[in-house]
Order: C-alpha cells, then sequence, then structure tokens
C-alpha cells in the first residue's frame, strides 16, 4: 500500500520535529521532508510532489496566504492543510477559497490532525472542531437575535449544534438516541424554520 506522504512547513525547528515525531507513529505516512520558509518550502513541494503539506500560515518570511497559491501552482495535485494559531473562522475560510483543503488550529489534537490527513485524501474539505464550534455558536447567536431561532425546539437547536460540528444524520442519531428517520424530519424543519435552502447553509465555511 502506497503511504501518504507528507511535507512539514513551519519556521519553528520544534514544531516540525514535533509533526515529524508524531507521523512516525502512523505506518501508512512518511514524512518526505520539512521547510521553514516559503521558498525552501516551494522548491521542495515542487520536487518531491507530496500528498499533503501541513503549512503554518504564519511564517517568518511569507504569508500562508501567500504559499497556498505557490503550492498551488507548482505541486498542483498536493492537498494543503493549513496549521494555524488563529481560530477566526474568516482565517479558515480565506485559506479555503484560496485552495487549502483544510484547516486546523494549533490546539487541535494528534486525532484531528491525523483525521484532517485523512479526509483531505478522500478529496473532501475539513475544518478543525475548534472553528466549527465557534461558528455553530456564532451562527446561533446571529439567528436569535434575527428571530428565526425562537420557532426552534430545544431538540431541533441540539440538531443544529451536531451538524455544524459535522456529525452526520446517522451519528446525530446515536448521539441523541433517536431514529435516523426522526433526525430527517427534524432536519427538514429546520430548514423550512429558518428558510435554509440546505443543511449545508448552516455552516457556510465547513
Amino acid at each position: 500500500m502506497k503511504k501518504i506522504t507528507i511535507v512539514v512547513v513551519d519556521d519553528h525547528k520544534l514544531i516540525r520535529e514535533m509533526w515529524t515525531r508524531m507521523f512516525s507513529e502512523k505506518e501508512e505516512v512518511e514524512i518526505a521532508g520539512e521547510a521553514g520558509e516559503l521558498t525552501e518550502a516551494v522548491e521542495l513541494i515542487t520536487r518531491v510532489r507530496p500528498d499533503v503539506v501541513l503549512l503554518d500560515i504564519n511564517l517568518f518570511d511569507k504569508s500562508g496566504l501567500d504559499a497556498v497559491p505557490q503550492i498551488r501552482k507548482f505541486s498542483p495535485g498536493t492537498r494543503i492543510i493549513a496549521v494555524s494559531m488563529h481560530n477566526q473562522p474568516a482565517y479558515a475560510k480565506k485559506m479555503l477559497q484560496l485552495g487549502a483543503s483544510g484547516y486546523v488550529t494549533k490546539n487541535s489534537s494528534h486525532s484531528e490532525i491525523f483525521k484532517a490527513v485523512e479526509e483531505v485524501m478522500e478529496g473532501r474539505k475539513y475544518v478543525c472542531t475548534e472553528i466549527k464550534n465557534i461558528l455553530s455558536d456564532q451562527i446561533l447567536e446571529t439567528q436569535s437575535e434575527e428571530g428565526g431561532m425562537k420557532d426552534l425546539s430545544l431538540r431541533e437547536i441540539e440538531v443544529i449544534k451536531l451538524i455544524n460540528k459535522g456529525y452526520s444524520s446517522k451519528e446525530i442519531a446515536s448521539e441523541l438516541s433517536i431514529s435516523v428517520r426522526t433526525i430527517e424530519v427534524h432536519r427538514h424543519n429546520i430548514l423550512k424554520k429558518l428558510k435554509l435552502k440546505n443543511t449545508a447553509a448552516s455552516a457556510p465555511c465547513c
């Protein structure tokens, strides 16, 4: 089985070493290289064409906002997971718009980093739980202020929160100990009450 190749880009050597050590525990993953500056990183990525790049968005010489387009240009098949100390959803949204496949904060657990790699390798976008929770709270507050939330039941609010955490209907049903069919009914009612076209509208960048 072909290993997933990863390049680590961070201007802190300690962080690069931590990630390298962390991924060495996974047999299905191979660290293909590391870099601390954008120019060095682009040269490395162009040469080895890794499956995934873990990219710190606060590099010493350049911003990750500059790095994403360059990496995409020279290695278009590489998936980019932005890693940041910033937990504002706007950062995640901007990075995804530029072409990143995922966004995780430095508060994310090892298991969540692995999950992010697996998700982007499957062709999906990934945003960490911390960002999703913040988005969920912001959305609920905004909709409450606009009056849309007043029509929702407590159960429907619970469902919204789990949807924004990325749970599937089956996972929500298991979490709330009710049937998948009941969850689908709740989803339908939520869309109707909040006048949304689809469930994804409740989590715009996730």
